[in-house]
């Protein structure tokens, strides 16, 4: 076992220090509005990456700039970014007019009061079916902003009710690259590990599904002013909704939804040809941030583990915990550090299966349990970390759509990730496992 070196770890410190640091300084201590929207989060990367170039001289710049395009040409990063971009068009194509028509029609049908728990669920099952939290909350964000603006619910509960929602279907959807990523590197079967994970998220579900019914029964709500809603408009939303829970490919939805939704346009006279182009453009526009964020995330993230900051984050995990409780809990902080390193939950499973099989070993803990505790707190993590996919694309499509919130807005909000950490620790130290069979 490779001890690494802690140093590497230094551009995730200088990162925190100028985005999180600067972010609280701004918006606390000299009280300046809206102080974190002056922390520009692609140029607090970009000087976390400078760091990282500037260590391990012992290679040269242009073989750091090798490893770079070996991290950055990932096929998840690769993935990721398209989703983004065919997100954007979608946003840019549909606009806000659908989406307000969309969340009217959920609210003429769902009582106002119970619309916000209506956006968790709906998010939970459109999740588990497309395997993708990032493609749930680029569909869902929109209705979730419409919704908050029509009813008067504030905009970071809504959000952060979509982004819950979806890192449940990321955590147990059988098509999830964490799901796969997890079962294929501890060797275990998807539907062992489904059961597993299984009784600790649903009761985290249910649970939350309960705080936010409480929370937002004593929210005085805005007189709903009658707004007449095109059914005609909503039909993007539903094709991709109804793709997303019979478990239709991310980019097929995208396309289905985009294609759809410029005919309608099109046809109602709601944009011209011109305007149309013009809109798709704006929308992948729009994602720009977020794209570039996977980019340097990636880069970076590939220079530390070249630089053996990922080599001492597992050895010290494993030096550090004993037992089999200790050895379970160690795996999940193992995959939690990897997670909050990369913003990356499937990259931190893969990163962190191969300590994970020799602790599994070492401590007597079965596959199926040794895969659900790397996916579900890998999903804890990514779910909560302000700079991760999940919560930028979030921010990107609501602030496209109009509205002004930041991650820290959103954070005490995310009720469903920190009610699965409860749920997991009690799995892990309140009930046993059964046997230690696959």
């Amino acid at each position: 076992m490779k001890k690494g070196n802690p140093a590497a770890l230094l551009p995730i410190g200088v990162f925190l220090a100028l985005y999180l640091g600067l972010g609280l300084t701004f918006e606390y201590a000299l009280d300046i509005p809206m102080g974190f929207y002056n922390i520009p989060i692609v140029v607090a990367f970009l000087a976390a990456l400078l760091v990282a170039c500037l260590q391990n001289r012992s290679l040269s710049f242009d073989e750091k700039l090798e490893i770079m395009g070996r991290g950055i040409g990932d096929k998840n990063i690769v993935t990721m970014i398209l989703i983004f971009l065919a997100a954007g068009i979608f946003v840019g194509v549909v606009g806000r007019e659908s989406a307000e028509s969309v969340a009217y029609f959920m609210l003429s049908v769902v009582p106002a009061r119970y619309a916000v728990a209506v956006l968790f669920v709906v998010s939970c099952f459109v999740s588990v079916a497309m395997g993708t939290s990032v493609g749930t909350i680029t569909l869902i964000t929109p209705i979730a902003v419409a919704v908050s603006n029509a009813v008067g619910f504030d905009m970071p509960l809504c959000i952060a009710s979509v982004i819950g929602g979806s890192m449940f279907g990321d955590n147990l959807s059988f098509i999830s690259d964490t799901t796969i990523a997890a079962c294929n590197g501890q060797g275990c079967r998807m539907k062992d590990k489904f059961r597993e994970n299984f009784f600790i998220a649903l009761p985290a579900a249910l649970v939350t599904l309960a705080l936010i019914i409480l929370l937002t029964a004593s929210t005085p709500l805005s007189e709903m002013a009658a707004k007449d809603y095109d059914l005609l408009k909503t039909v993007p939303y539903v094709l991709v909704l109804v793709g997303g829970i019979v478990g239709i490919n991310v980019f097929v939805i995208l396309i289905v939804g985009v294609v759809s939704g410029a005919v309608i346009m099109l046809a109602t006279g709601s944009a011209g040809a011109y305007e149309l182009i013009g809109n798709m453009g704006d929308g992948a526009s729009g994602m720009f941030e977020t794209v570039m964020v996977a980019v340097l995330v990636s880069a970076m993230c590939a220079l530390i583990r070249e630089h053996g900051g990922f080599d001492f984050i597992l050895s010290t995990v494993k030096r550090i915990f004993k037992g089999k409780k200790g050895g379970q809990l160690g795996m999940g902080l193992l995959v939690g550090a990897m997670d909050i390193a990369t913003a990356n939950n499937t990259v931190a499973i893969v990163m962190a299966n191969p300590i994970a099989k020799d602790m599994a070993k070492d401590y007597v803990i079965s596959s199926k349990k040794a895969a659900s505790i790397l996916d579900t707190f890998s999903c804890i993590f990514q779910g909560i970390i302000p700079y991760g996919a999940q919560m930028l694309v979030a921010i990107s499509a609501a602030n496209e759509l109009g509205a002004t919130v930041s991650a820290f807005d959103i954070m005490p909000y995310l009720f469903y990730p920190a009610v699965l950490l409860v749920s997991s620790l009690v799995f892990i130290f309140v009930i046993p496992e059964k046997g230690a069979s696959k």
